[in-house]
Parts: C-alpha cells; sequence; structure tokens
C-alpha cells in the first residue's frame, strides 16, 4: 500500500510499504477514507524536531473497518470509524480517569505498538490499528461524503479546542480569548460557545481565517500581538482581562499572550504543542492568581458528545479544511499548510 514517509526537514514522500496485518486478537485494520496534516506535523517538516531516521507520519483519520482480530466485540467489518490521533485500550486507569493519552497500554500512530505490533500512520491507505474496542468509535449510520470532513476533525481538533475550553472552566455567561488562529484555536471558538461563552475573541491577523471565526461565533476580532495585543484585551474587558483564555498555538510568545491576557482569578486552557522555550513565570500567575490547566487532548473521551451534534450539522467544525488533495499529492499538503496557504488540508487517498 502507500503511505507518507518523512525522510527529513522538507521532504515528504509517498512511499509504497508492506500492508498492515491483524496480529493481537484486539486489533482491526481500517481502510482509510480521509486523512489531514496536523499542525504539529509541521514541527518536524520544518526541522524543529529532527527527523533521525525515516518514518511514517500522520495522526488522524476515520475510515471503514476492513478486518478486524477475534477480541474485537464493539467494532464490525464494515463500520465507518473515527480514530483519535492516539492508540488506547479506554479500560486502564488512566483512560478511566479521562487521560486516555497516558493510556497504560497505548501508543502513537506510526510507530511499534506494546503489543509486538506496528500501528501505522495515519497519512495512508490503510491503518493498522491495536486496540480496536478502545481506541475506534463507529459512526451510527454510514455518513454521507459532506458529513465526513467533520467526523474527521473529531479525530484531534475539535476535540482539542473542546479540551481548551474545558480546561479553562467555560461555562454560560464566560468571556473568552482565544490564541490561535489555526484548526485547534477555530475549533476552540466552537467549542466556547457551544459551552455558552457570552463574548468570544479571536486573535488573528489574517482575513481568511477571521471569516470563519466569526462564522464559528467569535463575536471580536483582535489583531495586535505583544503587549499592544494585551492591552487590547485589557480594554475590552473592564481593565483586567477575560475571563478563559484558551491558548491553542504552543510557543512561547502565544502562553505569554494568553497568561497576561487572563484577568486575576481567571483561568488560562492551553492545547498548543510545546514548541520549545515556553515556561510558566510562577510568581506572576501566583500574583495574580491565574490557572493554567490543559495539556495534550484526551479527544477519545469528547467524541461521544460532540458526535450528534457534527451529524446534524449543529456544529461544522469541517469547514476548517479549506483545501483538499489527493493522498498522492501529500508533500504539496504539507508546502500548502507551511506557508498559510491553506488552515488545514483533508488527503483522500
Amino acid at each position: 500500500m502507500r503511505a507518507t514517509v518523512i525522510y527529513g526537514e522538507r521532504d515528504i514522500r509517498l512511499d509504497e510499504v508492506p500492508n498492515p496485518v491483524l496480529s493481537t486478537g484486539g486489533d482491526a485494520i481500517v481502510r482509510v477514507v480521509a486523512a489531514c496534516v496536523c499542525g504539529s506535523d509541521l514541527w518536524p517538516y520544518r526541522g524543529v524536531t529532527p527527523t533521525d531516521k525515516p518514518h511514517r507520519i500522520g495522526h488522524e483519520f476515520v475510515g471503514i473497518v476492513d478486518e478486524i482480530g477475534p477480541d474485537v466485540t464493539t467494532i464490525k467489518v464494515g463500520d465507518f470509524v473515527i480514530a483519535p490521533f492516539y492508540d488506547c485500550d479506554n479500560t486502564c486507569v488512566n483512560c478511566q480517569n479521562g487521560v486516555s493519552t497516558s493510556c497504560l497500554n497505548g501508543g502513537w500512530w506510526g510507530s511499534d505498538d506494546q503489543l509486538g505490533g506496528f500501528a501505522d500512520g495515519a497519512q495512508g491507505e490503510r491503518v493498522r490499528v491495536p486496540h480496536a474496542d478502545g481506541s475506534l468509535v463507529a459512526t451510527p449510520v454510514q455518513p454521507t461524503d459532506a458529513q465526513v470532513p467533520g467526523l474527521l476533525t473529531l479525530a484531534d481538533v475539535m476535540g482539542t479546542g473542546h479540551h481548551a475550553a474545558v480546561s479553562a472552566g467555560v461555562t454560560v455567561g464566560s468571556t473568552v480569548v482565544v490564541v490561535g488562529d489555526g484548526a485547534v484555536g477555530l475549533c476552540a471558538i466552537i467549542a466556547a460557545k457551544r459551552l455558552g461563552a457570552s463574548r468570544i475573541v479571536a486573535m488573528s491577523r489574517h482575513a481568511d481565517r477571521q471569516a470563519v471565526a466569526r462564522e464559528f461565533g467569535a463575536t471580536d476580532i483582535v489583531e495586535e500581538r505583544g503587549d499592544a495585543g494585551v492591552e487590547r484585551i485589557h480594554e475590552m474587558f473592564d481593565g483586567v482581562g477575560a475571563d478563559c483564555v484558551l491558548e491553542c498555538v504552543g510557543t512561547e510568545e502565544s502562553m505569554d499572550q494568553a497568561i497576561r491576557s487572563t484577568r486575576p482569578g481567571g483561568m488560562v486552557g492551553y492545547v498548543g504543542v510545546p514548541n520549545g522555550g515556553a515556561e510558566l513565570p510562577i510568581k506572576a500567575l501566583f500574583g495574580r492568581n491565574v490557572g493554567v490547566n490543559g495539556g495534550v487532548a484526551s479527544v477519545r473521551a469528547y467524541v461521544e458528545e460532540l458526535l450528534p451534534e457534527v451529524l446534524s450539522g449543529e456544529i461544522d467544525p469541517g469547514r476548517v479544511f479549506d483545501l483538499q488533495l489527493p493522498l498522492a499529492e501529500v508533500a504539496e499538503a504539507y508546502a500548502a499548510m507551511d506557508e498559510r496557504r491553506a488552515i488545514k488540508v483533508l488527503l483522500r487517498p
């Protein structure tokens, strides 16, 4: 089969690789219907995260179950399934505590699993899923083609945006600032709105992303950054800042922006994958009673909550995919996101 392999900085190729095979009883093989490129994939693409040797890449996919192992009980052949951006059994103590990204038996796509098999990268034609009953969520009906992009967001960006809002404690009447206008930040706007926020500020400098932000529920746009951005946010919210700030980038600058935009006693929900350099200013947090909560989003725990609203069209996070390409053009997909010619690229094998 064909699958995406990263060889080094800005070197993405579609290679012929071995077909996945069932090997441990509780696994499944999923034929990928749609995958995508994540903002975090750009760290190795840009060389920020070194690539020591060629390896498979991609961690978001939806597809059709082609085969299942003899121990699989909740998933059947022919199901349309959503896979979170990681593998988990959904039964260990960490999974039961809602932190399935720390599954004691889980792992990551594109790497060897703990069971002695290989979990394929998502940007390919097929993926072996080690814990089919734990990781995969079957949709109640076969979705239409138009519903696929929204369902794909449940593998990562919609659940991650939701995690930012939940971590920050967004509730009815909250004032919210979203730092980051990528796919996660835009989905965080959807999440804040559905949780009842009264005012949602999108910090964005790009007209196309500002338009999507407003479509998703942003009430205000702030283009300023740094001291000017903090001052603008404080002006908008009683001179003190917002109740909840959702950090969806992962840089030192974005975290600083988020913390200083939060009112005393408020909360930062952070989900941006750290890009190095970002550290918490404990003294400043202590002095203003600002809390920080979040981390890698356990999106598997959110799929069942968000799935009905995606299927009904109540929320439309699939709108973040503003470019669709065949898998054969995966190198162009990376380039388009790297050069900010696309918010998020959907790949069709």
